[in-house]
C-alpha cells in the first residue's frame, strides 16, 4: 500500500504544535469560567462590568439606573446575577448597596481571554 506525502508529513506538522488536551484548565476552572461568561451573556451586564472597570471606588446601585436607562428592578436583577456569579462584590452602606468588581473574577476572565500574538 502506497503512503502519500500528506500522511508522511502529518507527524512533522503535528509535532510542532501542542495538542488541545495540553491546556491546563481543570474541569472546575472550566465550569467556573463558563458561569462567569453565562452571567455576562446580557448587554446590560456587560455595561455594568464596563462601568465598574472604569471606576476606582465602589459604585452606588442608584447610579446604574440612569447609566443603563433601565428600571430599578431590572438593574437590581442584573446586579444580583453578576454578584451571584462572583463577578461583583456588594457592600451595604446604610440603605444603599455599593458594587465593585471582584478582583479574582476579573483576573480570571482577563487571563482566559488574553490571546498571545500569533507568529506568522
Amino acid at each position: 500500500m502506497r503512503e502519500d506525502s500528506v500522511t508522511r508529513r502529518s507527524p512533522e506538522l503535528i509535532g510542532c504544535c501542542q495538542p488541545l488536551g495540553a491546556v491546563a484548565l481543570s474541569d472546575e476552572d472550566a465550569e467556573a469560567t463558563a458561569a462567569l461568561f453565562h452571567a455576562l451573556a446580557d448587554p446590560a451586564r456587560v455595561k455594568v462590568v464596563n462601568l465598574l472597570a472604569t471606576r476606582t471606588e465602589p459604585v452606588c446601585a442608584c447610579e446604574f439606573e440612569p447609566a443603563l436607562r433601565l428600571s430599578q428592578p431590572t438593574v437590581s436583577h442584573h446586579l444580583k446575577k453578576l454578584t451571584e456569579a462572583g463577578l461583583l462584590e456588594r457592600e451595604q452602606r446604610g440603605k444603599w448597596a455599593y458594587f465593585s468588581l471582584n478582583p479574582q473574577a476579573s483576573s480570571q476572565l482577563e487571563r482566559l481571554v488574553r490571546i498571545p500574538e500569533v507568529v506568522r
